[in-house]
């Protein structure tokens, strides 16, 4: 697999795992506010602590794209003798 295609790898699994991650943990402003306020949306969350999500979906993403990584370059998964 070359740079390329590793690069590529990772950002797809990276974004499949972040919106996997996104919803975990999240409490709704419905509560919050009883009366509308402007601007404000009420199903926006409180405090959605997308920072810390954002360094789980890297670890969560970086030990499955090892993984993936180590398969193909022993050529235990190998996807091209399967198209011929």
């Amino acid at each position: 697999m070359g740079i390329t295609g590793s690069i590529i790898v990772f950002v797809l699994i990276w974004w499949i795992i972040f919106f996997s991650v996104l919803p975990i943990g999240i409490q709704s402003n419905k509560e919050k506010f009883q009366e509308k306020i402007e601007g404000v949306d009420p199903g926006a969350p409180k405090n959605p602590k997308i920072v810390a999500k954002f360094l789980i979906t890297t670890i969560i993403t970086s030990i499955i794209f090892i993984v993936i990584y180590y398969l193909v370059k022993f050529n235990l998964l190998n996807l091209r003798e399967y198209l011929l």
